[in-house]
Order: structure tokens, then sequence, then C-alpha cells
């Protein structure tokens, strides 16, 4: 058929990471795509923006070990076809004490999934990374290779721009109020803020921590996503020690299971600081947020710094923070779903991807485009990011582990 300027096979709506990935995804594809952003492209006000996020393969859940290593690839892929780099690798190392459910769950995945690790006692990660991480004495460690740090705000970037080469659209400064079904013609009308509409014969939502409100207004569906506010903190490496922490050196990624969950990246985005922090944060409402880090309790976070790195990292206090937003499932599981009901499989949703989402970009780009194109995905069990489960059971899928993100009720 013979396009109009308003007329496109497919209209993302949101260009975070999900939608940008699904974008580049579908113009790939030679699909005519219209990418539309309610802020300005690459702002700080989601999900999508900053310096590092981790990727690793480490998961209790089969689902995401096999989607983690289908993104690893496709992220050099990607970034092949842009010429920068945007994956950084190292290996990642997680630690727990030695009754937690969750890295123990981490194990038996890696197993069924020929993930290569090595478990580790205390005096071997003593030993392995030359006396730079101490574990308690009840406590141990699992290290494998597939780990790293993506830079989350150039990766959007690379993905809008290969999108573009390939003939997508790409308009910020537009906020989407409503997607309506075309009675007349088929496909949606989708409306913007500013009075603006345009056609699609299919429609992917990405709209991060607004994608609750808007499903509700285009479908009436309630979908059970929370944003939380979250800080990211970074600690000076004490002089002197800088190199062994630096990216590129023996360093990995980590994280720390149990009370608190703790994160962190090799020294890359500012020199001579680390970034450590806890995986969690304070519910708030994306368009009324407090722009934390105000009121947050930083002692426990402290505390394991000071309990882990050998006094190498000063535990005074962060030297710099950065505010961000994690979307929450109950199950900490993603949302990856048709919305149904009058728009059938013409308007796909993804969102709530929990604050671990990032990393898997690449495929869950590739998934929302097989569902909105095709009707179906392959190589993803999809069956764990259906809406229906929320009706079945308002807690999701059922998990025989901790969860991983703390919600916290107030600022303490």
């Amino acid at each position: 058929m013979e396009y109009s300027s308003h007329q496109f096979d497919v209209i993302v709506v949101g260009a975070g990471i999900m939608g940008s990935s699904t974008a580049y995804q579908l113009a790939k594809r030679g699909q005519k795509t219209l990418l539309l952003e309610q802020f300005d492209f690459l702002h700080h006000r989601g999900s999508s923006h900053g310096e590092s996020r981790t990727i690793r393969a480490t998961y209790p859940e089969d689902y995401y070990c096999v989607m983690v290593k289908e993104s690893s690839q496709m992220w050099e892929q990607v970034q092949s076809e842009i010429g920068y780099k945007v994956y950084f690798k190292a290996q990642q190392f997680d630690m727990s004490p030695s009754d937690n459910k969750s890295l123990r769950s981490v194990i038996s995945s890696c197993e069924r999934k020929s993930i290569p690790y090595r478990v580790l006692d205390r005096q071997q990660v003593s030993d392995r990374f030359s006396g730079m991480i101490n574990l308690p004495e009840d406590w141990f460690g699992v290290l494998t290779d597939v780990g790293g740090v993506i830079k989350p705000t150039k990766a959007v970037s690379m993905f809008q721009a290969l999108a573009f080469q390939r003939g997508a659209v790409l308009r910020d400064n537009m906020e989407v109020k409503n997607v309506v079904k075309d009675e007349v013609n088929g496909g949606v009308n989708v409306e913007t803020a500013d009075g603006k509409k345009f056609w699609g014969k299919k429609c992917v939502i990405t709209a991060g921590a607004w994608v609750r409100k808007l499903v509700k207004t285009v479908g009436g569906l309630e979908l059970p996503i929370q944003a939380l506010e979250t800080t990211v903190c970074y600690w000076r490496i004490k002089e002197g020690h800088e190199a062994k922490f630096a990216i590129g050196s023996d360093f990995p990624t980590f994280a720390s299971y149990g009370e608190p969950y703790v994160y962190g990246t090799p020294s890359l985005e500012f020199p001579g600081l680390i970034k450590i922090s806890v995986h969690g944060g304070y519910p708030c409402d994306p368009d009324k947020r407090p722009w934390g880090p105000a009121g947050i309790s930083l002692d426990s976070l402290k505390e394991w710094i000071k309990g882990r790195f050998s006094g190498l990292v000063d535990n005074g206090g962060p030297v710099a923070t950065q505010s961000c937003m994690y979307s929450m499932t109950p199950d900490e599981d993603f949302v990856i779903d048709f919305l149904g009901g009058e728009f059938g499989k013409d308007v796909v949703i993804g969102g709530g991807f929990s604050g671990h989402g990032f990393k898997m970009a690449p495929v869950v780009g590739r998934v929302l485009a097989d569902l909105v194109l095709g009707g179906e995905a392959k190589g993803v069990e999809m069956k764990y990011f259906r809406v229906q489960r929320f009706q079945d059971n308002p807690k999701g899928n059922v998990k025989d582990y901790e969860n991983q993100v703390n919600s916290f009720s107030n600022h303490k």
C-alpha cells in the first residue's frame, strides 16, 4: 500500500531501550516504522539512561539464562553494525550465604543450560581476586564468564541510529494519549497530546514506568506494574588501587544475594569510582517523583562495602548518585503479550522489566517484533510473560526462592 507521512506498518510507543530495540528490529525487516517518545530522546526521566548496566547469565530462572545467552551475542552483532562498543566484557561473580536458595538455584540453572561456572569457597575467592574480595565464613561464590557492562544511553542511541538508517521515523516530545481501533480501515490510530494522529497496521507499547497508565487508558487493562525510584551510588576507590577495580582488569561485575541485595560494576564511567548499589527502591508515581536520594539509609550498604573490599573502597558515603526507575511486577518477571480485547493481536505490550531487563533488550526487541508481525515468538518461553498469569494468581509466577528487589514502603 502507498503511505502518507502519517501512515505506518508499526508504531512503537516509548523510545527507551525496549522501544528502540524493537524499532530497530522492525525497520531491519523492511517495516515502515514510527518510534514515538513523550520526552526528549535519551532523557533521564525513565529507566534507560545512565552510564552502566550489568549483563549476567546467572539467573535462578532457566528462561532468563537462555535470553541472556542470545542477547550477549546480539549485543556484539549490533555494535559491529554501528562501529562502536556498548558492551564491555567482564566475568560475573555472585556471592551469598551458604543457605541462600536463589544462588543455589542459579547453579542448577547454569548446569541445565550449559553455562560454565565455578563454585568458590571463602579462601578460593580471596585467592582468585588477590584478597580484594572477602567473604564471611559461611558464604560462597559463583564465577561465570558471561558478564560485563552495557553503556545504556549509548546503547539506546545505537538502536535509534540503526533504526533511522533503515528508514524508521523518529519523533520525540510526542506524548501518546490514546491508541484507538480504526473501525473503518482496520489497524489503529495513535493520538498524541498535541492533537496529532498517526495510523498504523499494528502498535507496540513500550512505555516503561508509564506503561500501566497508558495500557489502562487504551485497553482498560490494569497491569500490576509498580514504578520504583532507585538510587545508583558511586564510591571512591582508595588512592593507588584504582587500576585493580577498573574494567579490563581482573575485577568482575558482581551481585551479593540476601539482605541487602547488592550489585556493582568495575570502575568504568567515572575514573577512581566504583558503582555499588542496593537492588531496590521506593514506590513512586513516575509523574511525581521525589528525585531521591533524600532519606535513603545507606547503613547496610556501607557495612557491606566495609566487609567485602578489604578497606580498598571508602565506605564513608557515595561521592556521586544517580536516580533511576524500575517497573516492578509482583513476580519480577516481564510482561510481553498481546493487549487483546478489541485489539486482538494488533497491539503488543512490553513492560514490567523489574530492574533487570536492560541486558536482554536485543532479545526483547526481537520478540516484540516477532509478536506484532507474526503473532508468535520462538526461542523464548512466553508463558512466563503472559498477562493471564496475574488472573490465575495475583502474585504471578510461583518461585521457590527469595525476591531479589527490595521495595521499601517509606523513606528512612
